[in-house]
């Protein structure tokens, strides 16, 4: 695809880009920041700020196609939220089940990998290339990577469902599925890694993090999922009894958080015309991030390995963790106050529910840390990092990008050439923002009810919590289908409709 994707770090100087303006003709009719020309953005940046805006600024322009399988990750990992929402609304698993129940281990798995794991990876296929401005390493690997990953989670949930007595007794699936899961998350590691690896500047370097972080959090489940089936020995046993704290830091805290902190930086720059956090500020955040996993994951192996306590390796893993949230906010606050665009799209406010989620995260479990009921209470810290944190911050981010992926799929090969609506014009912010409004307010009566002991109060919460998604990607899949965009403009000339489960081009 030939259209210009612009991460905008303010305006730019007119030099070395007067022949997009004149290849573009009324390409500056679409004010979306993201894709308008530069020579749209220096005009009203100028108009907006005045010269002064544009000695300092400039722009870096990278033609990028869009990811053609991005969508079909998408579609698998909301199919895999209704599922996580099913089993709630059932009583299936926590609370309640045992946390470390069978059921528990279905609904576990079910969140976190297929519905939040595929959602950051069909985000990063797309915009890791955005990110280091070079092409993805192979794009031919994410569909094969997508149907080993799906296998991989239907095999590992077949296991532990055996393991609760539900199905005949084959253990065997869960080192099956370790292996096929093994092998869907190396392609996608291998891609993204060498991709990063060419040039590792800025939000990309989180990304690296995230995925060893990945590497970590699949050693270690793959260690379980024979030890599980009795074919791990001794060692895998030891590992089991005492490593499931390491895995769940190593994934909910290294690979899913810090990659969601890397992508959000461009995001939130991007969708609001602030330049990029200093890499100096972002640099120390992900320091401290990456310290407190690597003492989690490599500190928390020795004292396994020789029968000792982990406590003092997750006391000091905690302040550290502590201590990342605290610098990201420093961060996430000072990209807010530079920014350009003073009226805050949907996706924006409602990612700052997500945010203050992550904070309310922090210090719940620093409260229960003090006053000793962490180990009782640790269901709802998850629960309120992984639905208000990071499932929060994906369902929005997720409501913007597909409508810039569809605007940018369907009229960037006719812009220039025919009147083409706004990215903004896709959707429907005010008929949208009820249903956010429910999933969050759902979100944060479940921690509550999980806190107070109400196993009933919790299955409402979670009924409330999946009328939200529906109307969410109710409006994800209306922006799809372009049902929001007037007639006049919905399908110009030689403008193509999108397929709603992958990239036409």
């Amino acid at each position: 695809m030939t259209d210009l994707i612009l991460q905008i770090r303010g305006a730019p100087s007119l030099s070395g880009i007067k022949h997009l303006g004149e290849r573009r003709g009324n390409l500056c009719r679409d004010k979306e920041p993201a894709i308008a020309t530069a020579y749209d953005y220096r005009r009203r940046t100028k108009a907006v700020h005045g010269d002064d805006a544009e000695k300092s600024s400039e722009i870096m322009m990278i033609g990028a196609s869009i990811s053609r399988w991005t969508m079909s990750y998408f579609a698998m990992a909301v199919a895999w939220l209704f599922v996580v929402l099913a089993l709630m609304v059932g009583g299936v698993g926590f609370p309640a089940a045992d946390l470390a129940s069978p059921d528990t281990l279905v609904l576990v798995h079910v969140v976190c990998i297929g519905w939040l794991s595929l959602a950051m990876c069909g985000a990063l296929f797309q915009f890791v290339p955005v990110l280091v401005a070079k092409p993805l390493f192979s794009e031919n690997w994410a569909l094969p990577a997508l149907g080993l990953l799906s296998a991989g989670l239907a095999s590992l949930l077949a296991g532990f469902l055996a393991l609760e007595g539900r199905l005949p007794a084959w253990l065997w699936l869960l080192p099956f599925g370790a292996i096929l899961l093994i092998a869907g998350f190396g392609l996608i590691i291998v891609d993204l890694g060498l991709t990063v690896w060419l040039r590792p500047v800025g939000p990309a370097r989180f990304v690296l993090v995230g995925l060893a972080s990945l590497c970590a959090t699949v050693a270690f489940g793959a260690v379980f999922a024979f030890a599980l089936a009795g074919w791990a020995g001794s060692t895998g046993q030891l590992m089991l009894a005492g490593g499931v704290p390491l895995h769940a830091i190593a994934g909910l805290g290294g690979w899913l958080t810090l990659t969601a902190m890397g992508v959000s930086y461009r995001l939130l720059s991007m969708f609001m015309l602030s330049p990029d956090i200093d890499d100096r500020k972002s640099g120390a955040t992900l320091a401290t991030g990456a310290l407190a996993i690597a003492v989690a994951v490599v500190g928390g192996v020795l004292p396994i390995g020789f029968l000792a306590a982990l406590g003092v390796v997750l006391s000091i893993a905690a302040v550290l963790g502590l201590a990342t949230v605290a610098l990201y906010g420093r961060d996430v606050l000072a990209i807010f106050r530079a920014r350009k665009r003073r009226q805050l799209e949907l996706n924006t406010r409602m990612a700052t529910l997500s945010f203050a989620s992550l904070a309310g995260t922090a210090l719940l479990g620093a409260a229960l840390v003090v006053t000793g009921g962490f180990a009782g209470h640790v269901g709802a810290f998850v629960f309120l990092a992984v639905f208000g944190w990071l499932s929060g911050l994906v369902l929005a981010k997720l409501y913007k990008i597909v409508a810039f992926l569809t605007w940018l799929e369907t009229y960037g090969p006719v812009m220039g050439r025919t009147p083409t609506p706004r990215v903004h014009d896709l959707v429907a912010e005010r008929r949208a923002s009820k249903w956010f409004v429910i999933y969050y307010a759902a979100v944060w009566s479940g921690t509550l009810m999980l806190l107070i002991g109400q196993p009933s109060g919790f299955r409402l919460a979670a009924m409330a919590m999946t009328a939200g998604v529906i109307g969410i990607i109710r409006e994800v899949i209306r922006t799809r289908q372009l049902a929001d965009v007037a007639s006049p403009l919905r399908l110009p000339a030689g403008a193509c409709a999108p397929h709603l489960l992958f990239a036409r081009n």
